[in-house]
């Protein structure tokens, strides 16, 4: 119900009222047209994240995309990371609480130091958020895999300059990514209005994948 009626108010008369999101990323031109209205259109090639595997906090495959339905809050953390990595993940807790019970969304907690966080430890990180298997995912596996990810898909900071986690660097930001593995939003999670921000083009992201069903 809660979608269809986000939808609702972000028509007005069938027409939309609201700016679709952003799409982050290097763009291209792919050298196609489609028409609107009568005119051509250059059609443009966006930035994608790549198809990827990881282990989540049951052991279980993660495997991105989770399908063409799903929209997906990102973060990079580690366990051993001081306090800012536990208020990170508090303020992702508040979302997972807040979209409760929505099919359209889940959310995922990739580990920078995947040689100390085993499932076995993302699992008993995870309890203190109580966080739900299969709707928020703590994610571990290839460590040289998830750099690269980090770098260059999210287009985030995360690499290890020391094998001890004064060493580890990982971005503050959470990453808002499309069912089309576009990201549309990145958001600062130590600034209260950034995640106000967020919740607010969670919503507009659900709307305007709920318009491209009705539309089809």
């Amino acid at each position: 119900m809660v979608p269809g009626f986000l939808y609702y108010l972000l028509q007005d008369k069938g027409k939309n009222r609201y700016r679709p999101l952003s799409i982050y990323g290097p763009k291209e031109l792919s050298g196609t047209f489609h028409t609107k209205r009568g005119k051509q259109i250059p059609d443009t090639l966006y930035h994608q994240i790549r198809d990827f595997k990881l282990s989540d906090q049951s052991g279980e495959d993660f495997v991105f995309p989770l399908d063409s339905t799903k929209i997906v809050v990102f973060n990079f953390f580690f366990t051993r990371c001081p306090n800012s990595c536990s208020e990170m993940n508090a303020r992702m807790q508040f979302l997972t609480e807040e979209y409760e019970g929505n099919r359209m969304i889940k959310f995922a907690s990739i580990s920078v130091d995947p040689e100390h966080d085993s499932p076995e430890v993302l699992k008993a990180y995870s309890s203190q958020f109580n966080a739900v298997p299969g709707t928020w995912y703590f994610l571990t596996g290839d460590k040289m895999l998830i750099h690269d990810i980090a770098r260059k898909d999210f287009l985030l900071d995360a690499y290890s300059s020391e094998p001890t986690p004064e060493g580890i660097v990982h971005s503050p930001l959470f990453v808002l990514v499309d069912p089309h593995k576009r990201i549309r939003g990145f958001y600062d999670s130590g600034n209260k209005d950034q995640m106000n921000k967020l919740n607010d083009e969670i919503k507009v992201l659900i709307a305007e994948e709920l318009r491209m069903v009705t539309d089809r």
